[in-house]
């Protein structure tokens, strides 16, 4: 659970209004009204400050909260560029591999390499070259 706690705005608002209850209270009894009306002001500005004090509470955890997400975003983002990158590396050192085999393969077969990139090319233009 929780805790409760409260910053001094709040504190201080909830005492204000409540001196102000008993100002209000005291007036009424007494019949008089001016302590009633000063004790009606006191009310209403001890709960606005505590409620500036909610607020002000409120904005400071939104903050905190902010700040928690960025950087679980900011640590979750360098993972995924660490993630791609070392893809990256193992693609390209892959793909270096086999272009180095295909290129001995074409190197040791001369002949065929030729057949089939003259068979290639014809077949291209062929299909390029045809009216339709």
């Amino acid at each position: 659970m929780k805790g409760f706690a409260m910053n001094r705005d709040q504190i201080e608002g909830g005492l204000r209004n409540l001196r102000g209850r008993g100002r209000s209270a005291l007036g009424a009894v007494g019949g008089r009204a001016r302590p009633q009306a000063e004790g009606a002001y006191e009310q209403i500005a001890g709960v606005a400050q505590s409620t500036y004090g909610r607020i002000r509470d409120r904005a400071d955890s939104l903050h905190r909260e902010g700040r928690d997400f960025a950087e679980e975003a900011r640590g979750r983002g360098r993972a995924l560029r660490d993630e791609a990158y070392s893809r990256g590396e193992g693609y390209r050192r892959e793909v270096s591999r086999r272009g180095r085999a295909l290129a001995r393969r074409a190197d040791e077969n001369k002949a065929m390499t030729l057949a089939l990139a003259a068979a290639g090319a014809f077949g291209l233009g062929w299909l390029l070259g045809r009216s339709r």
